[in-house]
C-alpha cells in the first residue's frame, strides 16, 4: 500500500468518526430536550393539581355545611296549626254564614219541627254517648251540607252539645242532646182534646190511657209520619 492510499484511508475513518459523532450529538440533544420538556411539565401538573386541592380542601374546613334548624313556633302559631289541622265543615260553615243564616236556616218543603223532634228522639236514645253526626245524616237522609247547617242551628237553639272528636283520621263532632223542644205540634191531633169521655178518664179508672185504643192509634199513627210536610 501506498502512502496515498494510507492518507486516503486516514481520510476516510476520520470522516466516519465525525459522522457518528454528529449521530451521538443529535441523540444527546434530543434526550435533553425530552427531560426539558418533561420536567417542568410534571411539576407544574402537580403544583396546579396540589394547589386548588389545598385551597379545596382550606374551604371545606373553614365553610361547613350550616344546618338549617327548624324554627321553633311560638304558641300561637302552634294553636294557629292546630286549628287548621282540625277544621271541619262546621267550621267551615260557621265562618262563612252569619248567626241569623244559621238561625233562621230551613229544608225545603220539610217540616223543620218534626224534623228537630226526629232528631231528639234518636239522640235521647243514645243518652249521653251522643252520636256521631255521619251517622244521624245518613239514617235522616240529609245530605252533609244540609246536616252541618242544622246541627249548628239546633246548637244555636240549645237542642244539642257537639263534642269535637278524630274518627277515621277525620276530624267531625258528636251530637249529644241537650234539651227536648217542646212542641204543640205533637199533640194537635191528641184524641184526648176532642175525647167526649175525657171527664170520666183516669189512671186507675175504667177509661185510662192506659188501655185507651185511640191514643194508641195515634201515637202510631204519629210516628210513621214523613219529615216532609204535606
Amino acid at each position: 500500500m501506498t502512502k496515498l492510499d494510507e492518507a486516503k484511508k486516514i481520510r476516510k475513518e476520520i470522516e466516519e468518526l465525525k459522522k457518528k459523532t454528529k449521530i451521538l450529538e443529535a441523540k444527546s440533544s434530543k434526550k435533553a430536550t425530552k427531560k426539558a420538556e418533561a420536567k417542568p411539565t410534571k411539576k407544574a401538573t402537580k403544583k396546579a393539581e396540589a394547589k386548588p386541592t389545598k385551597k379545596a380542601t382550606k374551604k371545606a374546613e373553614a365553610k361547613p355545611e350550616k344546618v338549617v334548624k327548624p324554627k321553633k313556633l311560638t304558641k300561637k302559631e302552634l294553636e294557629e296549626q292546630k286549628r287548621i289541622a282540625e277544621r271541619t265543615v262546621e267550621d267551615e260553615l260557621e265562618e262563612q254564614l252569619t248567626e241569623s243564616e244559621i238561625e233562621n236556616f230551613q229544608i225545603e218543603k220539610v217540616d223543620m219541627e218534626r224534623l228537630t223532634n226526629k232528631i231528639c228522639d234518636i239522640l235521647a236514645e243514645k243518652e249521653s254517648d251522643g252520636m256521631l253526626q255521619s251517622e244521624l245524616w245518613k239514617k235522616l237522609k240529609l245530605s252533609g251540607r244540609d246536616g252541618s247547617r242544622l246541627s249548628l242551628k239546633l246548637e244555636r237553639m240549645g237542642t244539642i252539645t257537639r263534642e269535637k272528636l278524630l274518627e277515621n283520621d277525620r276530624w267531625t263532632y258528636k251530637l249529644i242532646l241537650k234539651k227536648t223542644p217542646i212542641s204543640t205540634q205533637s199533640i194537635e191531633n191528641a184524641p184526648c182534646l176532642v175525647c167526649t169521655v175525657e171527664q170520666k178518664c183516669s189512671l186507675d179508672g175504667e177509661i185510662s190511657p192506659r188501655t185507651c185504643q185511640l191514643i194508641e192509634d195515634w201515637v202510631i199513627t204519629e210516628f210513621k209520619k214523613p219529615l216532609k210536610a204535606k
